[in-house]
């Protein structure tokens, strides 16, 4: 799989704005890389920031789009891998910022909060904005340094969603 294919996650929150993305991206020439979820059943947000980050973090992926409800949970989990820089965008301004400034990675999404085409757009912004560098390659240089110091053990490697309880007992979240 070529690293430049956009790879996309996504919990029952997320579902149909995914649907939404994956359609417009790949109908602008994008090749998507789509790690699920594929219905509006219950699933554990988790699972698939986990792949999406991974991948990003193992440079498999140049970058990747999260989805939940409110993106919170996504973006919460994404940055727990080295290298991930992944951003919560809820307006066109957040989106074209956190590329310019942050270049961020991981565009997160709220299913929930953002209309089909408000995320349109900042995808947009998001995708087609470069990295400023100069300044803010000091920024990204501490976190960087901070990561290097946080971050020492392997990869995060969770069970297959179907072997996770979902019932409110132990491990369940």
């Amino acid at each position: 799989m070529d690293k430049d294919t956009i790879w996309i996650g996504n919990d029952h929150g997320g579902y149909a704005l995914k649907e939404r993305l994956v359609a417009y991206l790949e109908g602008h020439g994008y090749a998507v890389h789509d790690v699920g979820s594929h219905s509006t059943e219950i699933v554990r947000y988790p699972h698939y920031a986990a792949q999406v980050a991974q991948a990003v973090s193992e440079g498999r992926a140049t970058r990747g789009i999260l989805i939940c409800s409110t993106g919170i949970g996504m973006s919460i989990i994404a940055n727990k891998y080295p290298g991930v820089r992944a951003s919560l965008c809820t307006s066109t301004y957040m989106g074209r910022m956190t590329r310019a400034h942050n270049d961020s990675n991981v565009l997160c999404l709220g299913g929930r909060i953002t209309g089909d085409l408000e995320a349109i757009d900042i995808l947009n912004a998001w995708l087609n904005t470069a990295y400023e560098g100069g300044r803010h390659d000091i920024s990204l240089g501490l976190i960087g340094e901070a990561e290097g110091q946080m971050l020492t053990g392997p990869a995060w490697q969770p069970a297959l969603p179907e072997e996770t309880p979902t019932d409110g007992k132990a491990g369940a979240s």
